[in-house]
């Protein structure tokens, strides 16, 4: 048989795929649990589930399921640009948030081209530019944090897209403002410069990084419906940029990549103020609650600006197998270079206190490993 290897890209013999967070149907089949037991604190998913005027529109949405999507959004790229003081033409869709990434690549990368990230970055920039033949130059980040100086530093005439996320996963640290525009005038015209702010409504403070997309400056500014609108399954997201940018990343889009029922949810969530405001509410205690439980614990962890926390515990591996057959998911960092580490997404108090027992007991461990009665 002939070796498919042979013909196959060079790039993807050695590529690692992402691997998502544990879902609850799967952690439940392997180890015998009641799935409605098992508490997910992995993907940095809303605990209050979706906003419940985005429910009400899918279930009307799907009565027309026969039916093709709009394929140019229309309706939810007025609303998006609305809220923002833009135009429809400034709005890109996507299949959630990850494929405005695949866009960007597909428009402006070659074998041979450079990608900056920082080091403790989302591993998708890395794959995405590896599947176009790119080079990622991973900028060291001292205390988890984007050295946006440094990265611009890093620019040679190969470079071609810088990542920022701002607050970052997994670390969920953030760049200021200031930081923000020192770095900007750092960064040559021609290159483009990607804002990820996934988190962005987690913040106390919103950043302005949509005022270089008002300026005309290389600049996409990728949001997502699936955080704090609840609607991580519809994988609907959105990209902002300058029309003259915007009109390439859409020559990129496949038809009908943003489905009617996501199209629906998606526009509904983004006008539930009361919804937003309820997961910001929640999120808050259950950082305060979190980080409160690390210090008593004397565990060192990041400070964070989005709805997970990445909390150094010593055996990330064994702490995420630990609390997994206790029924609690969480993630382990080893992909990101972080094996001693674990990142816990932020959950109601109930689900919040459920994983504190479980790492109380685990920090009483005797010298043996085992916990202490």
């Amino acid at each position: 048989m002939t070796d498919l290897w042979t013909q196959a890209n060079a790039q993807l013999r050695h590529l690692i795929s992402y691997e998502p967070g544990k879902p609850i149907e799967e952690v439940a089949r392997e180890l015998g649990l009641d799935p409605a037991e098992i508490v997910k604190l992995a993907s940095n998913e809303n605990p209050l589930g979706p906003s419940p005027k985005a429910v009400a529109a899918m279930q009307e949405a799907l009565l027309q399921a026969h039916v093709y999507p709009d394929g140019g959004g229309y309706k939810l790229r007025n609303a998006i640009a609305a809220k923002f003081g833009l135009e429809m033409g400034n709005i890109v869709l996507g299949n959630g948030s990850n494929e405005i990434i695949e866009f960007i690549g597909h428009a402006f990368l070659q074998p041979g081209d450079e990608v900056i990230t920082a080091q403790h970055a989302f591993v998708v920039y890395k794959l995405m530019a590896t599947l176009f033949g790119a080079t990622t130059v991973e900028v060291p980040d001292p205390g988890f944090k984007h050295d946006l100086m440094a990265m611009a530093a890093a620019v040679t005439p190969r470079t071609k897209e810088i990542f920022v996320a701002n607050p970052n996963n997994p670390t969920g640290t953030l760049c200021s403002q200031k930081e923000i525009d020192a770095f900007m005038d750092q960064v040559p015209e021609r290159v483009i410069v990607v804002f990820d702010e996934a988190y962005y409504e987690f913040l106390e403070e919103p950043l302005d990084t949509l005022k270089y997309v008002k300026e005309g400056r290389n600049v996409v500014v990728m949001r997502t419906f699936s955080k704090i609108q609840g609607l991580a399954s519809l994988r609907i997201g959105y990209g902002i940029a300058p029309k003259h940018l915007a009109d390439i990343l859409q020559k990129t889009r496949q038809p009908f990549n943003a489905n009617a029922i996501a199209q629906a949810g998606a526009l509904a969530g983004l006008l539930d103020e009361e919804h937003q405001d309820r997961t910001r509410a929640v999120n808050r205690e259950g950082r305060v609650f979190l980080e409160g439980l690390f210090e008593r614990l004397g565990l060192e962890y990041i400070p964070t600006h989005a709805n997970f926390i990445l909390v150094k515990v010593g055996d990330g591996d064994a702490l995420f197998q630990h609390a997994m057959a206790r029924g609690v998911i969480l993630r382990a960092m080893r992909a990101y270079g972080l094996p001693e580490w674990i990142r816990v997404s932020i959950g109601t108090m109930p689900q919040n206190a459920k994983f504190a027992g479980i790492l109380e007991a685990w920090e009483g461990r005797d010298e043996l490993g085992q916990v202490r009665a």
